[in-house]
């Protein structure tokens, strides 16, 4: 197999927001929709709309004071969805342990997998025998899919659909091919469940993979939100690799 791209994460979709009429309330110029809505929905438990409290009047101060004192409600309002290629099978299985995120991932029965590729994990892509170990165990990976693959479709043959007969096969098949078979995924959250995935998973004891993939989702998304997201510091390990910590005390 090949050693897939690296990874790639990119923002396809986020909040927009439409003030209503009828409160008195317009966002401040230079403010992003998915801000400007979190605003909203916090000053409208209140009907705070003419911003009575000088102290949280201009938009990022309101938002950090949001956060200060955890309520973080608000923040579920606004939404972004990243497109995410470069990411294995393995890290991928992680990412979807956060139930409050929706996914769409690529299919192994239905995609076909002549061409997948892997992602070689850092600690062995840095060994030019470990990747060779790795690569070639791959290899034989999918020489045992293919044999399988083969194998199911004649014993399969009776079944008059051809797509619901290769669908079978691979199904059965893909049992073989390994964990850092690469993946793509489209993931979408509110901005709350995105600042829990950061914090949980952009920390030193996080997997690497995941950890490079929460902190390239924390720039992307500090575009989107900054205030809401610059807590969060980026920090590079002894390693060369990075983390993020947020300086509030928990993220709930």
């Amino acid at each position: 197999m090949a050693i897939a791209r690296q990874l790639d994460v990119q923002l396809i979709a986020h909040s927009q927001f439409t003030p209503p009429s009828g409160t008195g309330w317009e966002p401040q110029d230079g403010v992003s929709d998915a801000e400007s809505l979190v605003e909203f929905a916090g000053r409208a438990c209140y009907e705070s709309f003419d911003r009575p409290n000088p102290r949280t009047a201009e938009n990022d101060a309101y938002l950090r004071h949001l956060m200060e004192v955890g309520h973080h409600g608000p923040l579920e309002h606004a939404h972004a969805t990243m497109y995410v290629r470069g990411i294995s099978r393995a890290a991928a299985n992680e990412l979807m342990r956060h139930r409050h995120f929706s996914f769409s991932q690529l299919s192994q029965r239905f995609v076909p997998t002549e061409s997948a590729e892997v992602v070689v994990p850092q600690a062995i892509a840095e060994d030019e025998e470990l990747k060779r170990l790795l690569l070639n165990a791959a290899d034989e990976a999918r020489f045992v899919y293919d044999e399988l693959l083969d194998a199911l479709e004649q014993r399969l043959a009776d079944e008059p659909n051809a797509l619901l007969r290769r669908k079978q096969a691979r199904q059965a098949a893909r049992a073989i091919l390994p964990n850092a078979t690469e993946s793509r995924v489209v993931v979408s959250g509110n901005l709350r469940t995105w600042r829990h995935f950061i914090a949980v998973r952009a920390t030193e004891h996080a997997d690497l993979e995941i950890r490079t993939l929460a902190v390239r989702c924390l720039r992307v998304l500090s575009d989107v939100a900054p205030t809401l997201f610059a807590d969060f510091q980026i920090q590079q390990l002894a390693d060369g690799s990075e983390m993020a910590i947020s300086s509030l005390v928990s993220e709930m």
